[in-house]
């Protein structure tokens, strides 16, 4: 049995690793982990503190509650997330892609727009028949973000993400792992050992040959994703100002269909 040690801990964000090297990185904002710069930047934090721990070789990224991460909240005039005082949401989901570690998602329930972002942010991903993904932020009168301009085509390639992007189309996990959305669909009492057993496989090998792989596996993506997130940042602040924004907010609050108008 694996012996847990507790590193790092905040209201929203728990890391503890154990003796197999594995850095459990849970995210505690039950039920619905909804994501916003304070919770962003927790788990950088965490990301960033585990890159200097040498008892560390893979991490699992998992949530508490129903959901890995029902994305941001919304509202027509949101300030916190989009145009905060301090930093954005997008500057700490920059800090995930210059960690270093190997990481699993283990992606219960749903992984909808930011949230979606951040399972992508993972090397791996697990989830069972109910997990459910989606971008959604073209049903919102909103452009995508956390660099899903890159990390979706790279995964599900080009004309599936254009699919996901332009429709906004829910999956269930075994259209996720269909199209490369999730490595590996396992059973729902499965999930968390399963995505468990695989960071340990994975921490079982040589940690400086790890980390010298991803490094080139990933090549220049930070600095696509960092020119990605300007972009996709740019384009949110655009169009967060119509009325099909605002449309898109209001008709996913009451669980309808948007009336867009194009303005």
């Amino acid at each position: 049995m694996t012996e847990a040690r507790s590193t790092f801990k905040t209201a929203d964000v728990h890391c503890e690793i154990g003796d197999d090297h594995v850095a459990a990185l849970t995210l505690s904002r039950p039920p619905d982990n909804t994501l916003d710069p304070e919770l962003a930047d927790s788990l950088a934090t965490a990301l960033e503190a585990l890159d200097s721990d040498d008892r560390c070789r893979a991490v699992l990224l998992r949530a508490e509650g129903r959901h890995f991460c029902a994305g941001a909240a919304l509202r027509p005039s949101d300030g916190p997330v989009f145009d905060p005082a301090g930093p954005h949401l997008y500057d700490h989901a920059l800090r995930l892609f210059a960690t270093t570690k190997p990481i699993v998602a283990a992606v219960r329930g749903a992984a909808v727009g930011g949230g979606l972002g951040l399972a992508l942010a993972a090397d791996l991903r697990v989830g069972t028949p109910s997990t459910r993904m989606a971008a959604n932020f073209a049903r919102l009168g909103f452009h995508h973000g956390f660099a899903l301009t890159e990390t979706l085509p790279a995964v599900v390639g080009q004309q599936a993400a254009l699919d996901l992007l332009y429709t906004g189309r829910r999956l269930d996990g075994e259209q996720a792992a269909r199209i490369g959305l999730l490595d590996r669909l396992v059973d729902d009492e499965d999930l968390d050992r399963t995505a468990r057993e695989w960071a340990a496989e994975i921490a079982a090998s040589a940690p400086l040959a790890l980390q010298s792989i991803r490094k080139t596996m990933r090549g220049d993506l930070l600095d696509r994703a960092s020119e990605a997130m300007r972009h996709e940042r740019a384009e949110q602040r655009r169009l967060r100002e119509t009325a099909d924004y605002a449309e898109g907010v209001r008709a996913y609050a009451q669980r309808r269909p948007g009336r867009f108008r194009g303005c």
